[in-house]
Formats: structure tokens, sequence, C-alpha cells
């Protein structure tokens, strides 16, 4: 058996009707910086050597439903975002554009929604 390639894991790409509204919403969030704006494609990078944050515009895109019933689109992945406060969190997080969840599974996690419907958790 052949020795394991070096691979680093770059970033993350979330499809959406439209990147670059979905990437603002994710910089005003973050407070990451556009580093590449291609028609259908938009990257954050990270602070610190973390994996970046891409989108790309997909016109067959289908908004997930959280959490999902039987039939229902289903969320592919999800972003975990560590903070210091929840409450506060939440708070820029919803100023930012995103929406609370109806369903919370836990205390110390709170679970939103993007604009175009991806999940995300805030949790301590």
């Amino acid at each position: 058996m052949s020795e394991r390639p070096h691979m680093t894991l770059a970033g993350v790409v979330l499809d959406s009707p439209d990147a670059r509204e979905l990437a603002a919403f994710y910089q005003r969030l973050l407070g990451w910086n556009v580093v590449q704006d291609e028609p259908g494609w938009v990257m954050l990078g990270a602070p610190n050597g973390c994996p970046s944050l891409s989108f790309q515009t997909d016109s067959g895109y289908v908004r997930p439903v959280w959490p999902a019933g039987p039939g229902d689109p289903q969320m592919s992945a999800h972003l975990d975002i560590r903070v210091q406060e929840l409450e506060q969190a939440g708070g820029h997080a919803e100023k930012a554009g995103a929406t609370l969840a109806d369903y919370q599974p836990q205390e110390d996690v709170r679970v939103y929604l993007d604009p175009d419907g991806h999940p995300f958790c805030l949790f301590l």
C-alpha cells in the first residue's frame, strides 16, 4: 500500500441561488474578508489559516428543511460556530440576517438558518 499523500482541508463551499448575497451574509456574520469574487463564486478568507468559506451559485439550488421530515430536502452539511456568549452571538446572527430555527435540540446550542436555509449552530 502506498503512503497517503499530504492533504489539507482548504475550505467549505455552500451552494446558493446567489453566491454574492450569501457571501455578504456570512461576511456580516463572521467579519471575514472577501478574497475571491468571480461570477458565481465568492470566497471569504478565514483568519489564522483556518479553512476558507466559499459560495457558488447553483441555479437548481433547493432550500433544505431542518429538521427534515420524510420527503423533505435534506441538509447535506452544517457549520458549527463556537461563541463565548450565546444570547449576544444569537442577536448578532439575527441582525446579520439569520433566522432562529423553530426546533432547538440542545440548551447550550442555538440552531439558526442563513438566508438560503443552510442551518448553522452557535455553541458554547
